[in-house]
């Protein structure tokens, strides 16, 4: 019997990432980028205005006192969330004498493109992103005026410099704006976009394709007759590639007959990053599948250590080699295999670095029992005690959930405990890890 860690890592070693595609900025994210993206523009490409104020040479406003770095930095805060009262705050700086009010000689929106020129003890109105009028070396924030219209009084003094976006500050020509091998985010998204990008060449989220096997088995526009179930697993493993991250196809139910049985698997293997096939383990009717399969490729039907699931699969079939997960019918263990070895696959191949959910410690509510040298996956409740902040789960038992091989269990599940090998009883209060499933909201 095969340890949980021993068949993670041969799945996670065998998933590769998809050959590179070149996509619009707008469908890039959360995908891994295949290419250096180098600015060839400075960005910003003007001096331009930190905070709503007044732009101003700073020799007019009583520069020479400066300004102490933590202030211009909550001065520019505040001018970014348009939070007012700032002046409640201002440190003793010296004050700025009445008689250096300044005429406001015009103003200049954002987006402007109409060129101004300042003259010495003159003020021009800018916004925030708002190109400065030649000559002007600060804005002053409108916090620290007295936010006059015609004439502005300065209540604290500025130095050259002071709010201002330099050009170039963000990105200069040649710089790398995003590097390959990045998994693409709102910052790494926007990057791209200032380095003047509308496409960019990434790794596509990976093909897999999800069929079902089982004589057993009807397709939910059918009526189960005697001896026949609904394709359950197949939806759930589908669902759960989906949520990872992968673009999913469900191919169905595979017909039973050898040779369309073989065409059928052999045609997605060769256009998928991996392949999962419910009802392919477990018991003689599985048998045909499996001969088709190992036909295909290697296959590897060990026993992993764990429960549910312990009956399980794992191949490279084709000349691709393609990954391929060989799942029971049953879908609470198809869910809980999905969660532990497919998942962890699908975020590799998409780059990311945490290929697995996170796990806490928390302290069981209920008495617990295992399975002696296998792993348990438990559906729980998770839940934090509001006062202490620490983590209590709560396992469902069969009573409220039904018994552990039903679906109904999971939809009240938010988390799943993991219990080893050598853990067969818990009780009330014992610390266990816990993994957080996707959150429903």
């Amino acid at each position: 019997m095969r340890s949980v860690e021993d068949q993670l890592a041969a799945v996670v070693d065998a998933a590769v990432a998809p050959e590179p595609i070149r996509v619009a900025l707008t469908d890039a994210l959360g995908l891994m980028c295949a290419e250096e993206v180098t600015s060839t523009t400075q960005v910003p490409g003007f001096p331009q205005a930190a905070v709503d104020g007044f732009a101003v040479r700073a020799v007019d406003v009583g520069g020479s006192a400066g300004l102490r770095r933590s202030e211009r930095r909550d001065a520019a805060k505040e001018g970014e969330e348009g939070t007012e009262g700032a002046d409640s705050e201002a440190p003793a700086d010296p004050p700025v004498a009445r008689e250096r009010a300044l005429p406001v000689v015009g103003e200049v929106p954002a987006g402007s493109q109409k060129p101004l020129r300042l003259q010495p003890r003159q003020a021009v109105r800018v916004a925030t992103g708002a190109p400065l009028p030649t000559l002007a070396d600060a804005v002053l924030p409108l916090e620290w005026t007295d936010r006059g219209r015609k004439r502005v009084t300065p209540q604290r003094p500025v130095r050259t410099g002071d709010f201002v976006r330099k050009p170039g500050d963000d990105i200069q020509p040649g710089d790398i704006a995003v590097r390959q091998g990045s998994v693409l985010g709102p910052a790494q998204i926007g990057l791209a976009a200032a380095a003047g990008r509308d496409k960019l060449l990434v790794y596509p989220r990976p093909r897999v394709t999800v069929m079902s096997y089982g004589l057993e088995l009807v397709d939910l526009d059918r009526t189960p007759g005697l001896g026949q179930v609904f394709d359950i697993a197949s939806y759930v493993v589908a669902a759960a590639a989906r949520e990872a991250g992968a673009d999913v196809h469900r191919a169905g139910i595979v017909n039973a007959e050898p040779r369309r049985m073989r065409e059928t698997v052999a045609g997605h293997i060769a256009k998928s990053e991996f392949v999962v096939i419910t009802g392919a383990v477990g018991g003689s009717g599985a048998a045909p599948m499996q001969e088709i399969l190992r036909e295909l490729g290697e296959v590897d039907t060990t026993r992993v250590a764990m429960h549910p699931g312990s009956v399980q699969g794992f191949g490279l079939l084709g000349d691709e080699r393609t990954p391929t997960f060989l799942l029971p019918s049953n879908p609470v263990s198809a869910l809980v295999i999905a969660e532990t070895f497919i998942r962890p696959a699908i975020r590799r191949s998409l780059g990311k670095t945490a290929v697995t959910r996170r796990t806490v410690k928390a302290r069981s509510l209920r008495e617990l029992d295992s399975i002696p040298g296998r792993r348990g996956f438990i559906r729980a409740r998770l839940m934090r005690d509001a006062d202490s902040g620490e983590y209590l789960v709560e396992p469902l038992s069969a009573l409220e959930a039904g018994p552990t091989h039903l679906l109904a269990g999971f939809a009240e599940a938010n988390a799943m405990v993991h219990l080893p090998e050598d853990a067969i009883h818990v009780r009330p209060g014992d610390i266990v890890d816990v993994e957080f499933l996707h959150q429903r909201s």
